[in-house]
């Protein structure tokens, strides 16, 4: 049986080839990225007001606090709004990736309303954080609040113990990074 030896001009054919293919592919992403980062950010905003809106009705503008990033890590941001409180962005780990959410927390410390920003969990499952039934559990929840398989008040989302884990213990970091502004 004879076999048959590729000459070495055609192996460099063909990673000329695939370089050329990876090359128009990439220019193609980099171009469709450059018309659409507007659009998304913008998106981005809207979403982000909308769920500020949500966790902390406010008819003013919510203005930015300052903070100890160090001591916050999973903080994106704290706004106050005006006497009625604060709005803390977090980003934290869930079951299958990064959760953004936001929690507002009255004067007293209490949790007003929480709103799932963005997610990476499990359609059907872990993406439950974000219906009303689950959010508004955490409606007047304050500081040490938990899941209730862990003793606590919030109802675990049914095969998605991780995500709801997540979510109570970022309302306890939004209530404990407020409560240290002072």
């Amino acid at each position: 049986m004879t076999e048959t030896k590729k000459a070495p001009n055609q192996i460099v054919r063909l990673a000329l080839i695939l370089f050329v293919v990876s090359a128009i592919t990439s220019g193609v992403l980099g171009l469709v990225n450059y018309f659409t980062k507007d659009i998304i950010a913008m998106r981005q905003e809207e979403a982000r007001a909308e769920a500020y809106q949500a966790v902390l009705p406010y008819d003013g503008e919510y203005t930015s606090v300052s903070f100890d990033e160090e001591a916050w890590e999973t903080v994106d941001a704290i706004s106050q709004a005006g006497d009625e409180g604060w709005v803390v962005e977090l980003t934290f780990s869930g079951a299958q990736g990064s959760i953004t959410a936001a929690f507002g927390v009255d004067p007293n410390y209490a949790i007003t309303g929480a709103s799932v920003i963005d997610h990476a969990e499990t359609s059907g499952l872990g993406a439950k954080i974000t219906e009303t039934d689950f959010t508004d559990s955490f409606i007047g929840q304050t500081e040490g609040m938990a899941v209730t398989k862990d003793g606590g008040t919030i109802d675990t989302i049914t095969a998605a113990t991780i995500s709801s884990r997540a979510m109570a213990n970022a309302a306890n970091t939004a209530i404990a990074a407020v409560k240290a502004l002072g």
